[in-house]
């Protein structure tokens, strides 16, 4: 049975367009996999604890020696290992907040780097590689190139290094200025907008298309 993992971690409630564009994405992976099955985490509405000096010490010992809080903390960075193992697809929506990636997220990708389940130890090598790991980012304001905040987005270059030694490489669809339609100061730019949420809608749509072979 194919499995996707489905994070949401905006803090916006339903007018939240990563949010919107996560749920865009689930709806056409089951239409490819209508058998499929999927786990959903809210990182948002239910963030998981910023990673302490318990959650830091639990790596490093056995288990039998782990005090109460130590134990607790192992066992959400097995948890959240395990639903990323589990699944063939994992769909992570992104807000950037403040330039950067919610704490949510931050908290959350401190967690899976765990010796033994994400990565081997010895030989550094990420055992959470292979699976197709879709992070849909969208930025209230506009960062490409030539704009003057191009390389603002912190939270989006930040991610790949965060997970490397998962062995998890992320692929990113974008949609920016999704402020220009509630922001006054920014109107002229909605239609500029829809275009980037137009494009990312498009590239949604064709994420899980059947190869088409050649003639």
């Amino acid at each position: 049975m194919a499995r996707l993992l489905h994070i949401d971690a905006s803090i916006q409630g339903e007018s939240s367009v990563s949010r919107q564009l996560t749920a865009r994405a689930v709806r056409t992976w089951r239409a490819q996999h209508p058998d499929g099955a999927v786990t959903y985490r809210d990182l948002g509405a239910e963030p998981v604890p910023h990673f302490d000096s318990s959650a830091n010490l639990c790596r490093a010992l056995p288990p039998d020696q782990h005090t109460p809080e130590q134990a607790a903390s192992w066992d959400l960075i097995k948890e959240l290992v395990g639903e990323i193992a589990a699944a063939d697809v994992v769909v992570l929506g992104l807000p950037i907040y403040n330039y950067g990636a919610p704490s949510a997220v931050k908290a959350w990708v401190d967690h899976l780097i765990a010796p033994g389940l994400s990565f081997d130890p010895e030989s550094r090598e990420g055992l959470l590689g292979g699976r197709d790991f879709v992070v849909i980012v969208s930025r209230g304001g506009g960062y490409a190139e030539g704009t003057p905040r191009h390389g603002w987005d912190h939270g989006t270059a930040w991610l790949p290094h965060g997970l490397a030694m998962t062995g998890i490489e992320p692929r990113f669809v974008t949609t920016e200025l999704t402020l220009a339609p509630v922001n006054p100061a920014m109107a002229e730019l909605v239609p500029l907008y829809e275009e980037s949420r137009r494009q990312a809608e498009a590239t949604i749509d064709g994420l899980w298309e059947p190869a088409v072979a050649n003639a």
